[in-house]
């Protein structure tokens, strides 16, 4: 796959950034001959083409991959996700201009000076260096900053109206509401040891009033607890069977003989009396569901939107490739076999 992005760029909304055909602008595309394709009003060229294919080629190289032969099946598809890539952003770029986006050399200047403060402590000789070995230089870096800026206001403005009324938090709420259940718990410390013998013995030490904690130290082997004394805290349902149902039916300060599991053998001492399951109310968690909500509607949303856009952009004249330059597959032909539409876009 091709490494299409900056990779210091923040990353939109998978709807947005879904590979494919779309644009709204009436106008038919019209090839010049130094175009890879035409998309309404906007011409592709194939020095911006050839540019993109030179940053595969890096991005290969920094892989310590092969970079495919002009000619190959894998070459071909590179090729063809590098046009397609070309294509949606022409389109969506035809897209801001019908519904009055516009970026200002300020807002570019602005992203590049937070991306070079964040990313690079400021220094914008190391900036430099990373657009370099992408590939890119500082013009070509300004346009893909540029082209991000667009995408992020079609996103804005596309899912503006979305909102979540408080039913459907509390819907999403009592359909799940099991999400929300902390089961019960305690406290509790154990010796593992793989000899059931050694538990044996351990046990019997313990019962006439060894020091647990440095009896776990020197002889457990559950990594996670033996430098602690033994000591953790479990939640029903988290150990395995045994150890669950010894340590919860233990009373609060009881030692257990010996119990068996996968692991070996086991001491437990509860060291708590059980914590009851209890349901995190709504009010708590609210904010939390309300922004997973918005999020999910954003998300179908901008789907929706970008799927029409294609429909609309596919049904006609609006997009036009170059010989040789056609993706394949064409990404216009599922969109339209499934409208029962005929393509004119084409070579």
């Amino acid at each position: 796959m091709i490494r299409l992005r900056l990779f210091v760029l923040p990353v939109l909304a998978v709807a947005l950034l879904a590979a494919g055909c779309g644009g709204s602008s009436d106008q038919s595309a019209s090839l010049g001959t130094d175009d890879v394709a035409a998309v309404g009003s906007q011409q592709i060229t194939k020095a911006q083409f050839k540019a993109l294919m030179a940053r595969a080629e890096k991005s290969y190289a920094a892989q310590k991959r092969t970079f495919p032969k002009a000619g190959t099946s894998e070459y071909n598809n590179l090729q063809g996700q590098a046009v397609d890539f070309l294509v949606q952003r022409a389109e969506f770029e035809n897209e801001a201009n019908n519904m009055g986006i516009h970026i200002s050399d300020k807002q570019v200047d602005d992203r590049i000076n937070k991306l070079i403060k964040q990313f690079y402590s400021g220094s914008e000789k190391k900036y430099e260096q990373t657009i370099k070995a992408q590939g890119l230089n500082k013009d070509t870096a300004r346009d893909e900053v540029r082209a991000q800026l667009v995408s992020e206001e079609l996103y804005k403005k596309v899912t503006s109206d979305v909102n979540v009324s408080d039913k459907q938090i509390k819907d999403y709420y009592d359909a799940n509401k099991s999400i929300y259940v902390q089961k019960q718990s305690r406290d509790v410390r154990h010796i593992l040891v793989t000899k059931k013998a050694l538990a044996d013995q351990l046990y019997a030490q313990l019962k006439s009033g060894g020091n647990f904690a440095q009896l776990a130290k020197k002889y457990s082997k559950d990594p996670g607890s033996a430098q602690n004394g033994g000591k953790l805290t479990i939640t029903r349902g988290q150990t395995v069977p045994q150890f669950d149902k010894t340590a919860f039916a233990l009373k609060t300060g009881a030692l257990s003989p010996p119990i068996h599991t996968q692991y070996g053998y086991h001491i437990i001492q509860a060291l708590s009396s059980i914590r009851p399951a209890k349901t995190t109310p709504l009010d708590k968690v609210k904010a939390s569901i309300r922004q997973q909500l918005e999020q999910q509607k954003k998300q179908d949303e901008m789907t929706k939107w970008v799927d029409d856009l294609k429909k609309k952009f596919c049904g006609g004249s609006r997009i036009k490739y170059q010989v040789g330059y056609t993706p394949n597959p064409d990404p216009c032909a599922a969109i339209l076999s499934n409208t029962g539409s005929t393509s004119t876009a084409g070579q």
